[in-house]
């Protein structure tokens, strides 16, 4: 056609984006629409739409080469990665003639090179873009094959024409890549971390009844932030022994090259006391353990109060369910609602809170349904009495005995609650809470109800083991708590152990001495001016012949030193610590910052607390700390093969992290 006469037409009406890329010729009747770009005719006419335009607009190689550009403003230039997309209008009331046309989008299958396009003022870089999509379902835990998902490439498509579509098995491969430049990183952050670390296990199940182990880093880093990272998530046949887990579990620490860096081993429960006597064994052969492994098998607190909760729940079961058909029965009619409410007048129950059924996974759910029936127990009691047809009532002894496990409840839920304020709480936190619970323990199996002190002994015996295995480990962490020291263990085990405290209290003590003794071996200064033997108070100065220079001219002089000094002890300084006043305790207090920022006054003691503070006593997630279920993986990751999904939930945990700090 012949344009030669043609005017440019310029409308307010011409609201579409589309037309930033077209100028709208008019020749007598007919409309035009030519390209900026490439000059191409199309229709211009009003009946005719957007759609034509817009898919030319894609498949035209001159405005991906060169029209991009004016989309990106000149402050667009990478800044810490970002994009900021400027004087882009999107026509929200575009017409449905003006829709995405799905067929005509063509997706290569081949993958293109990993090249950089100069597209104008700006590069788009296609590999940095694939990488993109990579982290962002690493991140967030999308199913890999949302990269074969029409919609979301034809939004890709749509956004840059220039990117090469990936497939499943290249977004797979990808995700891999991103997983071992992260695991490097992670190599060396632990190589250079300045304590130990304590590994806690977990096992997670997925699709089809598989398993999978997943072994976690707890450490106090060198800004003394406690911090945690996953290491290996690996599937574990149906038919897993338990040395084949300690075998795993020692290949993990290997791998890492941390086996001479592990403090502690944080398992669950009821989990098998072997795992971690072999994984000990292994480590005692070449003394990477502290104290003969005292303080190396840790079981999970929280997972030990879930146990002994099930315990009491289960005790009570029969009761449960009555409150829990007593409760439908009251809101099954508004007739019978009202009824109830109006008797709770009766009686003066002015209570705001309402009856409601308990979710049986949470218990901490049953608890709050049991806590508000027990408030109307003297309305259920004249229901009873005033409605035929409701027949699930309790008896006097069996509201005793639910009103004693509910007492119990109260406890562990407020336990709990300490135990998950914090995302990562330090190991201080836990001797107070714990020792409370074993002195409620104790007055419990005292309940003259037979059936109630029966549970009670169960549930003291789960928890006497435990105790028999951490107490320690409880009881120094918060003597590393400037606020407490040894005063909380001096208040504290009279009260559990009677007239035998003072040998638990010197137990306690002896076990902080060697730990310190151990400490201050390893630690370099030894080696100088605070040399071990005289840091710990065992006599006078005397340096270590490996310090000295055999030209030393003043040889003579140390010596001389050495034998007309008062033989008096040096301090060390974990005597200084518990010597000095207590800290004040305030409610702002961050054990962490204290011994940052008191380092250079109690340098062996700091190592100390670095390494039993960061042990994770707790290594139940907030989400999952009232629930007896474990862990789950995703069903689409679920499918896929073991070694992705180890590059998956490790690299997102990573990248997660990093994120966070």
């Amino acid at each position: 056609m012949d344009l030669s006469d043609a005017v440019i037409v310029k409308s307010s009406r011409l609201k579409s984006v589309v037309w930033n890329d077209f100028d709208r010729i008019k020749k007598g009747d007919t409309c035009v629409a030519v390209c900026r770009h490439c000059k191409k005719k199309l229709s211009g006419s009003s009946t005719s739409g957007t759609s034509h335009l817009r898919n030319h607009l894609i498949r035209c190689q001159r405005r991906s080469n060169h029209g991009i550009a004016q989309y990106i403003t000149t402050r667009e230039k990478r800044k810490e990665g970002t994009v900021t997309i400027a004087n882009f209008n999107f026509d929200k009331d575009q017409k449905k003639d003006e829709s995405l046309n799905l067929v005509n989008i063509k997706f290569e299958q081949e993958q293109s090179k990993d090249e950089t396009v100069n597209t104008g003022n700006s590069n788009f870089d296609q590999r940095r873009s694939r990488f993109d999509i990579a982290r962002m379902i690493i991140l967030h835990g999308y199913p890999l094959a949302m990269v074969d998902h029409v919609g979301f490439r034809v939004f890709v498509k749509n956004l840059q024409p220039l990117f090469e579509l990936v497939t499943l098995n290249r977004v797979e491969g990808d995700c891999v890549e991103i997983y071992e430049k992260e695991k490097q990183k992670m190599n060396e952050m632990l190589d250079k971390l300045p304590g130990k670390i304590s590994l806690s296990v977990d096992m997670w199940t997925a699709m089809c009844d598989s398993e999978y182990l997943c072994l976690t880093a707890n450490y106090i880093d060198e800004s003394w932030l406690l911090r945690r990272r996953i290491l290996n998530f690996i599937m574990i046949g149906p038919s897993y022994t338990e040395d084949m887990l300690s075998e795993a579990i020692m290949t993990c620490l290997m791998d890492w090259d941390i086996d001479r860096k592990l403090f502690s081993i944080v398992l669950d429960s009821s989990s098998s006391d072997n795992i971690a006597i072999r994984i000990g064994e292994r480590l005692s052969q070449n003394r990477f353990l502290y104290c003969n492994g005292q303080l190396f098998d840790i079981r999970c607190v929280t997972n030990v109060l879930n146990v002994m909760v099930w315990h009491a729940l289960g005790a009570i079961s029969g009761i449960v369910n009555k409150i829990r058909e007593s409760i439908r029965y009251i809101k099954s009619s508004q007739t019978v609602q009202a009824k109830f409410n109006g008797m709770a007048k009766e009686v003066g129950i002015m209570n705001k809170k309402c009856l409601y059924l308990d979710n049986p996974l949470r218990w901490d759910s049953t608890y709050s349904m049991l806590e508000v029936a027990l408030e109307f127990r003297d309305v259920f009691i004249l229901l009873q009495e005033n409605d035929d047809a409701y027949t699930t009532s309790l008896s006097d002894v069996e509201w005793e005995r639910v009103t004693a496990v509910t007492s119990y409840l109260k406890l562990f839920v407020e336990v709990t609650n300490v135990f998950t304020r914090g995302k990562y709480p330090t190991a201080n936190i836990y001797f107070p809470e714990l020792c409370d619970v074993k002195l409620h323990l104790i007055e419990w199996c005292k309940n003259s109800d037979e059936h109630i002190s029966s549970l009670a002994l169960r549930m003291r015996s789960k928890f006497d083991e435990y105790w028999e295995k951490c107490s320690l480990g409880l009881a120094v962490a918060t003597m590393l708590d400037p606020r407490f020291k040894m005063k909380l263990v001096e208040y504290y085990y009279p009260q559990i152990y009677g007239s035998t405290s003072g040998g638990r209290i010197d137990e306690v003590l002896e076990g902080v001495k060697a730990l310190y003794n151990e400490h201050s071996i390893c630690s370099p200064l030894a080696f100088n001016d605070q040399g071990m033997d005289w840091q710990v108070g065992s006599g006078p100065l005397c340096l270590p012949s490996s310090a000295k220079d055999s030209r030393d001219r003043l040889m003579g002089f140390d010596k001389f030193l050495n034998e007309t000094s008062p033989d008096e002890d040096v301090k060390s300084d974990l005597d200084k610590y518990l010597e000095e006043p207590l800290f004040p305790r305030n409610v702002d207090f961050s054990i962490l910052n204290w011994w940052k920022v008191h380092t250079p006054r109690y340098p062996i003691l700091s190592m100390m607390a670095r390494n039993l503070l960061g042990i994770p006593m707790s290594k139940v997630p907030p989400e999952l700390a009232f629930n007896n279920s474990g862990r789950v993986l995703d069903r689409d990751w679920s499918s896929l093969n073991p070694a992705t999904v180890q590059a998956l939930v490790c690299s997102q945990d990573w990248i997660r992290s990093e994120l966070e700090n």
